[in-house]
């Protein structure tokens, strides 16, 4: 993997740039869609390379768990096995086992957790989560590392800080050959302190590129710009910095400003399915009675094919009438939304005019009477 820095905006110190994998190259800043299982739900491989997706994140521990990393070696790899061309990241895991907390029990070994699926027994070691996201064959790969909840005292967020450390280090050492890429995350809460310590260590250990993980678990917005804001000065300009689990469009027009490069999160998917459909003006819940006689698109400004063929009195038929072609169409234009957002921050970052375009965006979706209207 590489990365080329292609220019920087000197009024915010947003990054636009340039990732290589073995699988294509990647413009940054970059929005992920969850493939969490090996599919981003409700679309093709096809219609992704159609939405112009350049880089999907799947899940080790989901994939661990079902249909299990050797079997996907064995059918030729997780790019083989879902048919997908671009490049993909794999989480190792670590959030998953965080929402488990019932479930699972941590270590300086690891974590032994109790599958979702069948109540059966795992121990999820560093070491282990490097095996399984090297057996999927995935561009970019994550330590196991140990999400804090918000709040935490911080004395947890110290222990919890430095079992990470132990285990970035016993990752780096699992995976000497620098194939595929290996990110280091960054933890320790929203203790600005505890972030710089995370940093410094994680760069004396050496990753392809740094994640801030731990944000957007509960704590206040202003805390999670504050903290991005805080840490990304301190990681190399000349390695990508990945935002983990993050989130809607003002999130991503926020934390671009201050200096991410990548993002994921379910977001588009999830709401796409539960009928919320992200537009120009704001959300809109496509459920509500409102809409039943509404032959506009979800969209005005839109030129997805859901917006292009259909008619909000349409989705809202197709949702409440429980057909599948409906969660496809409203995902569908929510990944667009999503995939075009980013392109439009890029396109701003060169043409040197991102804080005028994130005043636009915002005030476009703040004063909408749209703005998740009608639930």
């Amino acid at each position: 993997m590489t990365f080329e820095l292609l220019k920087i905006d000197t009024a915010t110190g947003a990054r636009r740039g340039r990732l290589t994998t073995p699988h294509g190259t990647v413009e940054t800043p970059v929005f992920m869609p969850c493939g969490t299982g090996g599919t981003v739900k409700a679309l093709t491989p096809h219609e992704l390379e159609i939405e112009g997706v350049q880089l999907a994140l799947c899940n080790t521990y989901h994939l661990y768990l079902r249909p299990g990393h050797r079997l996907i070696e064995k059918l030729g790899g997780l790019h083989r096995f879902m048919a997908w061309s671009g490049s993909i990241l794999t989480d190792s895991g670590g959030f998953q086992v965080y929402s488990l907390a019932q479930l699972r029990r941590i270590s300086d070994e690891g974590v032994s957790f109790r599958s979702h699926l069948d109540g059966s027994l795992h121990v999820l070691s560093p070491e282990l989560a490097i095996q399984i996201q090297q057996s999927l064959g995935a561009d970019i790969i994550m330590p196991l590392d140990e999400c804090a909840p918000y709040p935490s005292t911080i004395d947890y967020l110290q222990r919890s800080l430095e079992l990470t450390l132990q285990w970035a280090e016993r990752s780096r050492a699992a995976h000497p050959n620098g194939q595929p890429a290996l990110f280091g995350i960054v933890q320790g809460g929203t203790d600005k302190a505890l972030r710089e310590q995370a940093a410094t260590a994680l760069q004396q250990i050496g990753f392809d590129g740094y994640a801030l993980g731990g944000l957007a678990v509960g704590e206040p917005k202003a805390v999670m710009y504050e903290t991005v804001a805080h840490v990304t000065p301190l990681l190399p300009a000349d390695r990508p910095r990945y935002l983990m689990g993050v989130g809607t469009p003002e999130d991503l027009v926020e934390n671009v400003m201050r200096g991410v490069d990548m993002f994921d999160c379910v977001m588009p998917t999830r709401h796409g399915r539960t009928g919320s459909l992200f537009t120009s003006l704001g959300r809109i819940n496509i459920k509500g009675a409102v809409y039943a006689s509404d032959e506009r698109p979800p969209d005005l400004d839109c030129d997805c094919y859901t917006c292009r063929h259909f008619s909000r009195a349409y989705l809202r038929h197709l949702f409440m009438a429980g057909e599948i072609l409906g969660l496809r169409l409203n995902t569908l234009h929510n990944l667009h939304f999503y995939v075009t957002l980013m392109r439009q921050i890029r396109q701003a970052i060169e043409d040197g005019s991102l804080a005028a375009f994130r005043t636009r965006f915002l005030e476009k979706t703040k004063t909408s009477n749209h703005n998740d209207t009608a639930a």
